[in-house]
């Protein structure tokens, strides 16, 4: 009786011998990892898809391999199983280290059209295969020759009879077919001058592979209602779909807007962040920044594993304490400012709206001087206070923030405060057509029912023409921009506090 192969365990057995054959040769890695993402923007089942999201990760690399290869003198042919499989093939590129002049490239191929079952089974149109069915506890075997394999198995069975079987509980092949392709595979047609053993060097560009910024403050109360310190730590996450596992990588981040024209931008020559601990063992180093173009290059200081379908934290920069920063309390109790339009906005309630929330935010310079002046890549800012009464940390908000710079300043939105509220409303309005002129008085009420007073910023947008001036106000404002008015407040505890304005349009 002729040897017989069953489908489901044909992959696993090519995998393996595949596997074996690149477990001999030492692979050395290099990646470089450009973002597109914001943090907190992809969601949790990407993280948890297999790889079946691999297109959708917002973010490339830039993957390099180094592994000896044997060439003989002429021409070679040399097949690659070691590369993503959403590879952009391309952008591939190889070079012996060993014979750089005397080693050229003359075709390259990638072979992507890898084996599953329905190939396999096709691979076996008007052949003999066995096709078992559970009958119960017992399995019947049906031997036939394959006709079709489109909508079920398509048999000719051995009295000419023919059968389509729609389930079945497994099928047994007679031999494993040639030119199987269990993974992507990268195959080159080199001419060698130099026989022997080679140092080859393989680039190229993958999908599916992304990081992202994620930072944690520890908050704490300052002196006062406005001031405070904050501890900060900074973590990197980098998620790998990309159809490959990278075993001891070394490591690099581009962090900035990278525009992506052919040929990309390739990562430069960064200067360091200043790090907490100098004397860390070489297997503990951590990320080195070095301002690389009009980018920042984030580099690893020791090889790290990337598995594929995998999510990997690696801490940016050590924690640092005490960095000083202020809250600040904002009551904007309008719409949305979108801009002027081709008239002034006469119409009464325009602009005029209920909203009482007061908002809450805190801000701090990175600069050396207040215990940061590190380059920052955008990510997510998580913000937790002590509670002293069990010494845990609670979540009090988060925010956003883009690349930045060193002697920057960091605004970051935590929610809106629970004791103080705010109320909006129009006291007055005129409009005269023939002065070309509209009056609008507004009055802003603000309530504080903490123990202690609070400092509150009223933001106002003059928002019904670009001409206007303030012809009354019973608190001392402060022009922001070419539309828009701070007033701060001081609201003494469980006291309200009523400011008016007045402003004139003209046209």
């Amino acid at each position: 009786m002729k040897r017989m192969l069953r489908v489901n365990a044909l992959l696993a057995l090519s995998g393996l011998s595949v596997a074996a054959a690149q477990a001999q040769t030492p692979v050395a890695n290099a990646l470089t990892i450009y973002s597109s993402t914001q943090a907190g923007g992809i969601p949790p089942e990407v993280f948890r898809s297999g790889g079946q999201h691999g297109y959708a990760v917002p973010g490339y690399a830039v993957v390099r391999h180094e592994r000896p290869m044997d060439l003989a003198s002429g021409r070679n042919e040399l097949r690659f199983t070691d590369v993503a499989g959403l590879i952009d093939p391309t952008t591939v590129s190889f070079k012996s280290l060993t014979d750089p002049d005397g080693t050229r490239v003359i075709e390259q191929n990638f072979q992507f059209d890898l084996v599953d079952t329905a190939k396999l089974l096709e691979k076996y149109i008007d052949r003999e295969i066995i096709v078992e069915q559970a009958r119960g506890e017992s399995v019947e075997s049906i031997a036939g020759t394959l006709l079709s394999t489109s909508g079920g198995l398509v048999l000719r069975l051995a009295d000419g009879s023919v059968r389509t079987i729609t389930q079945h509980s497994g099928v047994r092949l007679p031999n494993l077919p040639g030119g199987l392709i269990t993974r992507p595979t990268l195959v080159w047609d080199i001419s060698a001058r130099q026989a022997g053993e080679h140092l080859a060097r393989v680039a190229y560009q993958t999908a599916g592979i992304t990081w992202w910024a994620d930072y944690n403050l520890v908050f704490a109360e300052g002196k006062d209602a406005n001031s405070c310190k904050i501890d900060v730590g900074a973590w990197v996450s980098i998620l790998n779909q990309s159809g490959a596992s990278y075993p001891e990588a070394r490591i690099k981040l581009i962090a900035g807007d990278v525009h992506r024209a052919p040929p990309p931008v390739q990562a430069s020559r960064l200067a360091r962040v200043p790090m907490a601990a100098e004397a860390m063992a070489d297997q503990a180093k951590g990320f080195e920044e070095k301002a690389f173009f009009e980018y920042h290059l984030y580099t690893l200081g020791r090889p790290s594993s990337l598995p594929d379908n995998s999510t990997k934290q690696i801490e940016l920069f050590p924690q640092v304490s005490e960095v000083a920063c202020e809250r600040t309390l904002v009551y904007q109790g309008q719409d949305a400012f979108w801009g002027y339009g081709g008239a002034p906005y006469t119409e009464r309630s325009f602009g005029v709206t209920g909203n009482r929330k007061v908002d809450s935010y805190l801000s701090f310079r990175n600069d050396k001087e207040g215990g940061m002046g590190v380059p920052l890549p955008a990510g997510r800012v998580r913000v937790s206070k002590l509670d002293s009464a069990d010494d845990t940390l609670e979540f009090i908000g988060e925010d956003r923030i883009d690349h930045t710079p060193r002697n920057e300043n960091v605004l970051l939105k935590l929610g809106s405060a629970f004791d103080v509220v705010g109320e909006r409303r129009q006291l007055d309005y005129s409009v005269d057509s023939a002065r070309r002129t509209i009056t609008e008085e507004i009055e802003v009420k603000l309530r504080n029912r903490k123990d202690e007073p609070v400092r509150v910023v009223v933001k106002e947008r003059l928002y019904r023409w670009s001409n206007w001036r303030i012809q009354s106000s019973t608190h001392q404002w402060q022009k922001q921009d070419a539309n828009t008015i701070h007033i701060p407040v001081t609201v003494p505890s469980d006291k309200e506090v009523v400011l008016r304005y007045t402003v004139r349009y003209s046209w």
